[in-house]
């Protein structure tokens, strides 16, 4: 029998006589077929086959997918079915290591960790739904195993609070069981207060000393900031209208009318205001430079001192008794130093203060009454040059600023002023609040002539 071995696929070759065994299929056993008997070499020679089982034969209980092909097992190729199955199946089992994964991590807790399986408490029956369904997971395992769903997440333990102890508490004495609240009246005799101190002072020491110089404090009494700063008010043209003078009547505090002479009111002008309590003064006409008519009993430029003291003595006794004067009008004459000074001279006389209403800058009257040695006032404000009532109210609040720089402030208004006696009276409380003194025009001139 000829036999030709394949020396370059060694162990791979094939005898001659196995090469006309038959072969199963198109992939049968031992490759392709072989070429006729005595020819050279194949290309592709089959294993020889295992001793003791023929050649081209398939092994028994071996299944048909399982043959060999060129020496291996070949498996057959799955169909589309079982490979959607597989997959699958796969995908479900990754999907649910990954959900018990996720549950480990974010849902565990050894605190709270659920009791062993099998473990069933006293009175719990097996399947029982928790009964704080819809609460959240944590909370509820929480409650449903015996722990509080309440406690703080905080990373170390926080032993609980005493029963009955407020957590932020801190300790305080005990008051006495008659100590009243710090809103109730303080018992107004000392020794009242003996039996609501402690015995011993150091366990409180400062509640005897707190509670005791407050029951002792006189009654609060406004303080006055500035004791000496006094406020001068002077209504000047009374005796045109009485219906008009009847509010400065009413006005609480102390005031200064002013009263022309020669009018058809100025002597029942000149009594009511007496009446009211108020000071009455001769509100003196003398001749201005813008020739103005000045009224009846007016000072002309170019009388004698005799002209002079009987025309003011002639009003005065039209209106008298009266505290002092002040000029109407008059910026020519209060030029005028000698007229002036016969002006003064009857002040003097009669024991009349002088007031300077300063209808110009360039009056001599103080500087003549400093040289006789006679003391006058002098007017700092008119609160009623505009009439609008925002303007007489800031008119007047001009002059308690200079009253808190000078001392005092001697302010001047007129009857005819609507809105003025209404303005003072509601002023008037701020006023005495703020500590200012209200003075009339002679007992002002007269202290500052007292201090001097």
């Amino acid at each position: 029998m000829a036999q030709g071995y394949d020396q370059k696929n060694d162990g791979v070759g094939a005898w001659a006589d196995n090469q006309a065994a038959p072969r199963a299929g198109k992939h049968g056993q031992g490759g392709k077929e072989a070429p006729a008997a005595g020819g050279g070499r194949k290309k592709h020679a089959a294993k020889p086959a295992a001793a003791g089982k023929p050649a081209g034969r398939l092994r028994e209980a071996e299944p048909v997918f399982l043959q060999k092909r060129g020496g291996k097992k070949q498996g057959r190729a799955l169909s589309l079915r079982e490979r959607v199955l597989a997959v699958s199946l796969a995908g479900v089992f990754i999907f649910t290591s990954v959900f018990i994964l996720i549950n480990v991590i974010f849902f565990g807790s050894p605190r709270g960790a659920a009791p062993p399986v099998g473990r069933v408490r006293a009175g719990e029956s097996v399947g029982e739904e928790p009964p704080e369904r819809g609460l959240p997971q944590e909370a509820a395992r929480l409650e449903r195993y015996g722990e509080p769903a309440a406690l703080p997440p905080a990373t170390a333990p926080v032993p609980p609070e005493p029963a009955g102890l407020e957590p932020a508490a801190v300790p305080v004495p005990q008051e006495p069981a008659d100590f009243e609240p710090a809103t109730a009246p303080v018992p107004p005799e000392p020794a009242d207060l003996a039996a609501a101190v402690p015995a011993t002072p150091a366990e409180i020491p400062d509640r005897g000393v707190r509670t005791r110089p407050v029951a002792a404090l006189p009654p609060e009494t406004p303080v006055e900031p500035a004791p000496r700063v006094k406020l001068v008010f002077v209504i000047d043209d009374a005796g045109n209208n009485l219906a008009e003078l009847e509010p400065f009547l009413r006005f609480p505090g102390p005031l200064t009318i002013a009263v022309l002479p020669g009018l058809a009111h100025s002597a029942e002008a000149a009594l009511r205001i007496r009446a009211a309590g108020k000071e009455v003064f001769l509100h003196q006409p003398m001749e201005a430079l813008g020739g103005q008519d000045p009224g009846p009993g007016a000072i002309y430029i170019g009388m004698n001192a005799g002209e002079v003291r009987e025309i003011i003595i002639r009003n005065i006794g039209e209106i008298g008794p009266v505290a002092g004067m002040n000029n109407h009008q008059g910026s020519r004459i209060t030029m005028d130093a000698g007229i002036m000074e016969t002006v003064l001279a009857l002040c003097r006389e009669r024991g009349l203060c002088f007031l300077d209403s300063r209808t110009t800058a360039d009056t001599v009257a103080p500087a003549l009454a400093e040289q006789m040695g006679l003391k006058i006032g002098e007017r700092d404000t008119f609160i009623d040059n505009d009439q609008e009532r925002a303007s007489m109210i800031r008119s007047i609040r001009e002059g308690l600023g200079r009253a808190g720089r000078r001392g005092s402030s001697v302010m001047i208004g007129h009857t005819w002023s609507r809105e003025l006696a209404g303005i003072l009276t509601e002023l008037y409380p701020s006023f005495i609040e703020q500590g200012y003194t209200l003075s009339t025009a002679s007992a002002f001139i007269a202290g500052n002539k007292a201090e001097d």
